[in-house]
């Protein structure tokens, strides 16, 4: 069975009114909700996405959903088990059985730091929401026991037609409906091309999605890489 791509979601998706104002890439919405410009609501984001056909048709390609994403993670990771030595190689082979090309130019986004073992593994966890992105790098930072927290965010754009995945599917009536996640299969590079510091200005967290307050202490470092 060939490999398809699937249609192009951020050009069916913007631009788009976010909160009064209108933005025409995931970048600069991005850029809004890391300055305070608007405020990181994962819910609402949500609901603009599961109302687009193109991203209908993303999680309606694939009946998988966060529990296999997270079994399969840890599994395919196990060390202990020598008997099932085989097993992730041909568990992974069947998810690529059910996977896409992602379009070219499409925008993922990863919370904190990327995991070291990704590029060797080519599996990697992202999502397409902007604002769950934010959100889980807010709580990735109040982790941390650090006397200035940072934030740390990755923005990736897909810049080859060989990146293999499979949007996951979420079930509608939990928290995990906010997920919005794009499981990575396989891939050739995962290259960091630039990164800065993104300074917040003061902005009171109070809609749904967006739990912890955003002030003048915590920078975000926002990374940018290429998926080939």
């Amino acid at each position: 069975m060939s490999t398809q791509t699937l249609p192009a979601l951020d050009n069916s998706l913007y631009p788009q009114t976010w909160q009064q104002q209108t933005f025409g890439s995931p970048q600069s919405l991005l850029m809004a909700l890391l300055t305070g410009s608007v405020i990181p609501d994962a819910n609402a984001f949500t609901k603009q996405l599961l109302a687009n056909d193109v991203y209908q048709e993303w999680i309606n390609f694939s009946v998988f959903g966060r529990y296999l994403q997270r079994n399969f993670a840890a599994f395919y990771r196990q060390t202990e088990d020598s008997f099932n030595v085989d097993m992730p190689a041909l568990f992974r082979r069947e998810l690529m059985r059910h996977a896409q090309f992602l379009p070219l130019e499409q925008i993922l986004f990863v919370a904190g730091n990327i995991p070291k073992n990704a590029r060797q593994e080519k599996l990697l966890t992202t999502t397409v929401n902007p604002a769950t992105a934010v959100i889980n790098a807010q709580n990735l930072s109040q982790r941390m026991i650090v006397n200035k927290q940072q934030i740390v965010l990755n923005q990736i754009k897909v810049a080859s037609r060989q990146v293999v995945g499979f949007a996951l599917r979420h079930n509608k009536r939990t928290s995990e409906r906010t997920r919005n996640e794009v499981l990575i299969l396989d891939f050739k590079d995962l290259r960091l091309v630039d990164e800065k510091t993104v300074e917040k200005e003061i902005l009171e967290a109070s809609r749904v999605g967006a739990s912890i307050d955003i002030n003048t202490d915590t920078a975000a470092l926002l990374r940018y890489y290429e998926l080939r």
